[in-house]
C-alpha cells in the first residue's frame, strides 16, 4: 500500500507542476531553471513545444544517470520523467490566469515548488538536470547543491541572454519561491521549538517538566567553557504554543536559569508527529 501512495504523491504532484507551468510560467516566459525552463527556452526560440523537449532532455538524461551513477535510479524516476512531460502536453491549452510576471513567477513557483514536494514524499523524482546535476557531483567533486545551482544557473542565464534579462530576474523570484515550497510540503507549517536548559536545578526542573508541562527532556551532559566543570543540560521539544509556558515555568524554578530557544522545522515521535503520516 505504501509504494501505491507513492505512486500517488508522484502523478498528483507531476499534475501539479504541469498546470503551474502552463498556466503561469509559459506564458510569462519564466524559465526558472531545470529542463521546463529549457523547454520554455526552446519555445520561444523555435516554437517547439515544451512537452516535446522535456521528452527528449528527460529520457536520454535517466538512461544517462543509470549508466554513469551506477543505476540507483528506480522505475518511479522514469515514470516521473514520462509522465511530467505527458501532463504539460495534456494541459497546454489551459489558459494563464495573469499576465503580470512577477504574479507568475511567484505563483508558478509555489505550484512548481508544491509539486515537487508532494513527488519527493512519495520519494520520487521528475528526472531532468537533477540526474545531469548528480552527474557533475559525481565526476568533479563539486558539492550536489552547488551543481544543482550551476545548472539552474546556467538556464536563467540562458535565459536572460536569449529571451530579456528582467524576464532572467523573475525567474529567479520563481526558482527561490520553488525553493521554500518545497520545504513548506515537505515540512509543514507546524514549526516547533527546542530548548535547551543551563541551570544548577535541573532535578527540580525535570520534575516540573514532566508534570506540569507534561512534556519529555533529555538531560546532555556538558562542560563549562570557563570552569571545565561538568553540568547537565536539559533539552526539550515544545509546541509554539507551549514556548510561554516553558519560560515561565522555569524562571519560577530558576530564576539564573540561562535558556536557549530555537527553531527546529520538523519533529518525529510520540507527542508529535508520527513518522509515515
Amino acid at each position: 500500500m505504501g509504494r501505491v501512495i507513492e505512486y500517488v504523491y508522484l502523478i498528483i504532484g507531476s499534475l501539479i507542476i504541469a498546470l503551474s507551468f502552463n498556466i503561469f510560467l509559459v506564458p510569462n516566459q519564466v524559465a526558472s531553471g531545470g529542463v521546463s525552463g529549457i523547454s520554455i527556452i526552446v519555445k520561444e526560440l523555435f516554437g517547439v513545444t515544451p512537452a516535446l523537449t522535456q521528452w527528449a532532455l528527460n529520457i536520454p538524461l535517466f538512461f544517462a544517470g543509470l549508466w554513469l551513477l551506477g543505476g540507483k535510479f528506480g522505475a518511479k524516476t522514469l515514470v516521473g520523467s514520462a509522465v511530467l512531460p505527458l501532463f504539460v502536453l495534456l494541459t497546454s491549452g489551459w489558459t494563464t490566469l495573469t499576465d503580470n510576471t512577477l504574479l507568475a513567477a511567484i505563483y508558478g513557483g509555489i505550484g512548481v515548488g508544491a509539486g515537487l514536494g508532494l513527488v519527493f514524499k512519495g520519494r520520487a523524482s521528475t528526472g531532468g538536470l537533477d540526474l545531469a546535476a548528480q552527474i557533475l557531483h559525481k565526476y568533479t567533486g563539486l558539492t550536489l547543491g552547488l551543481c544543482v545551482a550551476i545548472m539552474d544557473g546556467i538556464v536563467i542565464l540562458t535565459a536572460g541572454i536569449t529571451i530579456s534579462p528582467e524576464k532572467a530576474l523573475y525567474a529567479l523570484i520563481g526558482l527561490y519561491v520553488t525553493i521554500k515550497t518545497i520545504d513548506v510540503v515537505q515540512m509543514g507549517f507546524g514549526y516547533s521549538k527546542v530548548a535547551f536548559i543551563i541551570s544548577n536545578e535541573t532535578a527540580k526542573l525535570s520534575e516540573a517538566i514532566l508534570h506540569d508541562l507534561d512534556r519529555g527532556l533529555t538531560r546532555l551532559t556538558a562542560q563549562g567553557g570557563f570552569t571545565n566543570e561538568d553540568r547537565p543540560v536539559l533539552m526539550v521539544v515544545v509546541g509554539q504554543t507551549e514556548v510561554t509556558k516553558l519560560k515561565t515555568l522555569v524562571q519560577g524554578v530558576d530564576p539564573s536559569a540561562f535558556i536557549i530557544i530555537s527553531d527546529t522545522t520538523e519533529v518525529l515521535g510520540k507527542g508529535f508527529k508520527l513518522e509515515g503520516n
